[in-house]
């Protein structure tokens, strides 16, 4: 087996935490900040954060779920009490009442900034918030692709409609132009590539079967970014391996032309079925045809092993939206626990070794 590449935790992990973020409403408090897009402009590096807010004041014999009402403009809370038939909370993030489910928490996306890329100074109030039917539970998880001149960011849209991706372009990361869903329930962990391959734009994304099949990575091309089609399957979980359940997209893809290596390098998540971890690996696609799998992770890049990693909201995941890269050296930036960010540098040399 090979060797897990060397891992260069930050010394002050986590980086930002739900005590740096201040609330979007006083009746709120951020529970978790965590899974950030990322773009180095300049010599700043930004991060749009998923920053997680539940209700403050919740009876102890309550329930409670946030959800953006379209017909007020504004976030209401829901109620339930816990003596409610067919009411189930064993998970953390859900509140299942008969049939339908809920989120304990609504989130919205903010920017944060930082010149040295490990200390930041976050944003007093939202970039980007739930904004119509198909946001009702929030917006999370966005990845951004400098791309023609803009940032097009791309996020996960969740409702009772179910979970799906939504898409919005901006010049400046301050003013945005949102152009709707690109890819319908149930998809997510979509990422767009920074440049067009033969003429045409990329993404992988992440349908989710049910009943049939596994979560897997696929491949849809687009040639106006908005109407995505030629759908194929790129890589699927391996059973006996680090990435047996369910596997998905995490940061956007990056171009590697070093070391006889000429392809996509994806940084992408895969979950281990028994104990339930959510680890980082790394496939290359081929640079013409990214349908094509060159090399493959055969341990994780990065998997929970720091405390803050494996105990938290909701335990032994590490899950990326983002990364940089400076010559060898590939920062990236994750959620841990589904509570807060933390980066890790990571050799690229090391990283092309362990494929297989």
């Amino acid at each position: 087996m090979r060797q897990v590449p060397a891992i260069l935790r930050a010394a002050n992990n986590p980086i930002v935490t739900p005590a740096m973020v201040a609330p979007s409403r006083p009746d709120f408090r951020v529970v978790g900040v965590f899974n950030p897009g990322v773009v180095q402009i300049g010599d700043e590096t930004i991060l749009l954060l998923r920053v997680a807010e539940a209700p403050r004041d919740v009876a102890d014999d309550e329930v409670a779920a946030p959800i953006y009402d379209a017909n007020s403009g504004c976030i209401v809370v829901h109620t339930w009490k816990r003596s409610t038939p067919g009411l189930h909370t064993n998970d953390s993030r859900v509140i299942v009442v008969g049939g339908d489910t809920f989120l304990s928490s609504i989130s919205h996306l903010r920017i944060a900034r930082s010149k040295d890329g490990i200390a930041f100074r976050v944003d007093a109030t939202p970039a980007l918030e739930a904004a119509c039917p198909l946001e009702a539970f929030g917006i999370e998880d966005a990845r951004i692709t400098a791309l023609d001149n803009s940032y097009w960011v791309n996020y996960t849209a969740v409702s009772s409609a179910g979970i799906a991706t939504a898409l919005a372009k901006s010049r400046d990361l301050v003013r945005f132009e949102r152009l709707g869903v690109i890819f319908s329930p149930p998809n997510r962990d979509v990422a767009i590539f920074p440049e067009k391959i033969g003429g045409r734009y990329f993404a992988l994304h992440r349908p989710m079967p049910e009943g049939i099949g596994r979560p897997s990575i696929w491949l849809a091309s687009s040639s106006d970014l908005r109407a995505w089609g030629d759908h194929q399957l790129v890589a699927s979980a391996r059973p006996q391996e680090w990435d047996d359940l369910k596997i998905g997209g995490g940061a956007v893809p990056f171009r590697v032309t070093a070391k006889g290596h000429d392809g996509w390098l994806v940084v992408y998540h895969g979950v281990t079925a028994v104990p339930l971890t959510y680890s980082l690996g790394a496939m290359l696609l081929d640079a013409a045809d990214p349908s094509r799998v060159l090399g493959r992770s055969s341990v994780p890049i990065l998997a929970p092993d720091a405390p803050y990693e494996r105990r938290g909201f909701f335990g032994n995941v590490v899950f990326t939206c983002g990364l940089t890269v400076d010559g060898d050296k590939v920062r990236i930036y994750y959620g841990a626990a589904d509570g807060v960010t933390c980066v890790a540098d990571l050799s690229l040399e090391q990283i092309l070794a362990g494929l297989t």
